[in-house]
């Protein structure tokens, strides 16, 4: 997955405005465009599509945890320079605020079952031998699972 594709799955699943995805990377003390966040946007073929690098990525996420949860007091978490699958799922968990029991609901409800020992070696540190690479596939399938959860009380 791109991470492209990864904002334009959470921008659907809760129907953000070009102005809320403004506000979003505002709230993590990056101010963006509204054409940069249009460019980010658009199909991979579009010719003015732009790709979303690593850290503009860690930024929206870190703005999608203070818009859901609230910004707390003090400095802001530094964006990572270089992500991976953990560390997008991990955010993703902490912005909405889900607890492993329902992580895994949304995983079960597009028939991807894991275990809670399997789901938690994916949020543990690399160093830590229990760890363990979070693949496209189970990230695809978790975004998937957000759209039918979130996406399902907005209409």
């Amino acid at each position: 997955m791109t991470n492209n594709d990864i904002i334009r799955s959470i921008r659907y699943t809760f129907d953000f405005s070009d102005s809320t995805m403004i506000e979003i990377f505002g709230l993590a003390e990056f101010p963006v465009t509204r054409a940069q966040v249009s460019d980010w946007l658009k199909s991979d073929e579009d010719p003015e599509h732009q790709s979303l690098h690593d850290k503009q990525l860690s930024l929206f996420l870190n703005g999608l945890i203070n818009y859901k949860r609230g910004k707390k007091e003090g400095e802001q978490p530094v964006a990572e320079k270089n992500l991976n699958n953990n560390i997008i799922f991990r955010k993703l968990k902490i912005a909405l605020n889900l607890k492993d029991d329902e992580v895994l609901d949304i995983l079960d409800s597009v028939d991807m079952r894991i275990s809670k020992h399997e789901l938690s070696a994916f949020f543990r540190k690399p160093e830590q031998s229990q760890y363990r690479q979070c693949k496209d596939q189970i990230l695809r399938n978790f975004l998937h699972g957000m759209k039918l959860k979130y996406r399902e009380n907005q209409d």
